[in-house]
């Protein structure tokens, strides 16, 4: 794959290893970018970990090609994280289908381009830009993901869970639009967790209480950690849990001890760690990413089955702590329909899509419209699910 092209006065390479970037400057184009304070996912430091930690890059179908964007004098104006997949795992937007349809035909689906944060369905901008940057350097990295699928005979290209603005410049690009959704939890100026329940309706209130008082007589303790409270003893415990949990679900977990290790020394003021014990005996963990106004819940695990343990850990120990902080949201990620009861509220999110095989692209673009359909009739359907009163 080639490793660069020029485009005017500006320069774009594709480089292998983002510590090859310096952090401060990989980050002050995504700290001027709208939305990308908020986002600790796109830093250099939790990116980087990804790589150092052989959690993405080797044999793991994920290798690192992120887009470096400089101006006439060398400076860094612009980048977007962009993988080479070679498989479809932990992406979270799912188009087994289109691989199959397109390998049935004769032709080869994989590899295929990817700009997303890898195993984090979370939605963000994915074209990061410096405030003063030459004009045009969105399109120009949009044009340079369509110009690598084409001369190097590559599938696709594909942006998951990108942001509003980010999936408009796409699809104005000419790449095909795909929705999804997910579910959120929205602090309406709540002063305590009693003040949001007091919005439920009487039976899905008495629900939660009852949830999370079976939690309180389990007899087990749950500790709400950030920061340096975090020690060694609590990482071990939650990369013990969560690769059982991955293990039984999954086959294999995607994230290695190392990165937790490197999470923990490069990022724990954005870390908020949920970890359930009994007795002297660590049971149950919850990973959430801290955001500016937004609390992101990631992993979980858990050893041994505790009644309403999970929904305490994830959803309400998260509302808690978003209250406490006065976070505007916490978001709690792809599916589960189960955490509409417990007052996460499905919302729309966007992939984006070029193909470069045109007998794909139509078929692909005839299902897209379907699907597209269908789904806004199913958010239609799970939000009247609602747990909460009507005003």
């Amino acid at each position: 794959m080639p490793d660069g092209q020029d485009l005017d006065n500006i320069s774009i390479d594709l480089v292998e290893d983002i510590r090859r970037l310096p952090a401060s400057d990989w980050d002050a184009c995504l700290l001027d970018t709208p939305g990308g304070a908020d986002n600790p996912f796109l830093r250099h430091t939790f990116l980087a970990a990804l790589e150092s930690s052989g959690s993405v890059g080797g044999n793991t179908g994920w290798d690192p090609r992120h887009v470096a964007v400089r101006d006439e004098g060398g400076r860094l104006v612009g980048v977007a994280p962009l993988y080479v997949k070679y498989h479809s795992y932990g992406e979270y937007v799912f188009d087994h289908g289109w691989a199959n349809a397109l390998d049935q035909a004769g032709g080869r689906y994989y590899p295929k381009l990817l700009s997303a944060v890898p195993f984090t369905p979370v939605t963000g901008p994915r074209l990061l830009v410096r405030a003063d940057a030459p004009p045009g350097i969105p399109a120009a990295i949009i044009a340079t993901l369509a110009g690598l699928t084409r001369r190097n005979d590559l599938s696709g290209a594909h942006v998951t869970f990108p942001n509003q603005a980010d999936h408009d410049r796409l699809v104005e690009a000419g790449w095909l639009s795909r929705i999804g959704t997910q579910y959120h939890w929205d602090n309406r100026g709540y002063r305590s967790f009693e003040d949001f329940l007091g919005a439920f309706s009487s039976r899905k209130r008495k629900m939660v209480r009852k949830e999370r008082q079976s939690v309180t007589d389990s007899g087990l303790e749950l500790l709400t950690l950030t920061g340096t409270d975090i020690r060694e003893e609590h990482w071990d415990a939650f990369d013990r849990l969560y690769r059982s949990t991955s293990d039984r679900k999954w086959g294999s977990p995607y994230l290695t001890r190392d990165f937790f290790f490197q999470l923990g020394q490069g990022m724990a003021d954005r870390v908020v760690l949920v970890m359930a014990r009994d007795g002297g005996r660590w049971v149950g963990g919850a990973l959430n990413m801290l955001g500016e106004t937004t609390l992101y819940g990631r992993n979980w695990g858990g050893s041994e089955t505790y009644p309403f343990l999970h929904f305490e850990a994830c959803y309400y120990r998260a509302i808690d702590f978003a209250i406490e902080r006065g976070l505007n949201r916490v978001e709690a990620g792809a599916q589960g329909e189960h955490k509409i009861q417990r007052g996460y509220l499905p919302v729309k999110t966007f992939s984006a899509h070029y193909l470069a095989h045109r007998g794909l692209r139509y078929a692909v673009t005839d299902f897209l419209l379907k699907e597209r359909a269908a789904m806004e009739a199913h958010i239609a359907d799970l939000m009247a699910e609602s747990p909460y009163r009507q005003a």
